[in-house]
């Protein structure tokens, strides 16, 4: 049984997810303010300053040398363009399309490669795999930089208009150069429709309950609740988290399934630019509130899952094994807009129980544990699962 688990382990540790963009990474439904004005009810105090932009809008539908323009390429355009000027990879605008698969993603159902990425030094990087994709299967991995698809260069592309390129229609092939440790290679990757569940268990031996989390969808806390109702009953000694190569997700969602496993007390506390905070507590009636527990985290655990993660160490729930996570401390809000396209707007910091912002720095795990490198022809060991196990064996 733990062959057959270390074989999925490193499966799972090799790549995955749908190009979608890291846009609903730590999404929170609340704001606390309202974020937007009813069309055609531009505020009388900012008439003056929005004048320049119905002048330029003027004068492209006027001047330009190639007329007639297309006013929704334009209305992207300005969206896009607001949005980045605020200079943070978080507070992004999707077009309709974007949305849509954004959305469809949260819901556990996409078409594409399966790569979830981000902008990490103006470079589209991907962060951590959804497990079951394509891309899995070609062997892209966390850390990798895709540079072309297609024969297009990635490098410095919106990160919308890069996953435009590389999403597509089930069963058709993309082609990527990928960057790896300063090398570059090029994959064949045939799309697909990704149909995943975020939750899976099982009992390992020792009696030690193992619960893989891959993300936090729309669906997961119900996926949770399923999987501890069949493995709890069995009492076990100890029960292994495995948020390694979490994106992360809903920030309810994070909520939700910290419940199982704390009963009551703080999971995170929202830190607003007025200087006001809102706080979130676990609520009772958790299926896994005393069972000793080790948390499995990795460089692509990010944003929920360090939620969780943090949470759940900070109220003396659990140790972390592994090693220190991405290091997203900031929360958005998911706005859909009038024409069916949506902007994700970073709204807050989040802080740990202790207050600990974890932005950039990530969660430094209790044991840290590194896995080794695969050799072709020698059985993978998963030196961290094992590092949890020893750890709850009391070895």
């Amino acid at each position: 049984m733990l062959k057959n688990l270390v074989n999925a382990l490193l499966a799972s540790m090799l790549i995955v997810v749908l190009f979608v963009g890291g846009y609903w990474l730590g999404q929170s439904p609340y704001a606390p303010v309202q974020l937007y004005y009813p069309a055609g009810n531009t505020p009388s105090e900012i008439e003056t300053t929005f004048s320049p932009f119905w002048e330029a809008w003027q004068l492209v539908h006027t001047r330009y040398y190639e007329l007639p323009v297309d006013d929704v390429t334009l209305t992207d355009g300005a969206i896009d363009g607001m949005m980045s000027s605020l200079g943070d990879d978080y507070t992004r605008y999707l077009p309709p399309a974007d949305e849509e698969a954004a959305r469809d993603t949260m819901a556990g159902e996409i078409q594409g490669i399966g790569v979830l990425v981000e902008f990490v030094d103006g470079n589209i990087t991907v962060v951590s795999p959804f497990e079951g994709s394509p891309a899995e299967a070609a062997g892209i991995k966390a850390g990798d930089i895709l540079r072309q698809a297609d024969g297009v260069d990635l490098t410095g592309m919106d990160l919308s208009e890069a996953a435009a390129l590389v999403r597509g229609p089930a069963g058709t092939t993309v082609n990527l150069v990928i960057e790896r440790d300063g090398e570059q290679f090029t994959l064949d990757v045939v799309r697909d429709v990704i149909r995943i569940p975020s939750v899976r268990g099982e009992m390992m031996d020792g009696n030690i309950a193992y619960v893989r989390l891959s993300r936090f969808g729309d669906n997961s806390a119900e996926e949770l609740a399923a999987v501890l109702e069949e493995l709890m009953p069995q009492n076990p000694a100890g029960l292994i988290l495995d948020l390694r190569g979490n994106p992360g997700g809903g920030l309810e969602t994070a909520v939700d399934i910290a419940s199982q496993f704390q009963d009551g007390g703080l999971i995170l506390t929202e830190a607003f630019g007025d200087g006001t905070t809102r706080t979130f507590e676990a609520t009772s009636g958790g299926l896994a509130t005393s069972v000793p527990m080790v948390v499995l985290i990795d460089e692509g655990s990010a944003s929920a899952s360090e939620v969780l993660a943090g949470s759940l160490r900070d109220n003396g729930r659990g140790v972390l094994v592994g090693q220190t996570s991405f290091g997203k401390g900031t929360v958005q809000t998911w706005q859909p807009l009038s024409n069916g396209g949506g902007v994700r707007i970073t709204i807050a910091r989040w802080l740990t129980p202790a207050g600990t912002w974890v932005h950039e720095q990530g969660l430094t795990p209790d044991i840290e544990v590194t896995l080794p490198e695969p050799v072709e022809g020698q059985p993978f060991v998963d030196t961290q699962l094992q590092a949890a196990i020893d750890y709850l064996l009391g070895k």
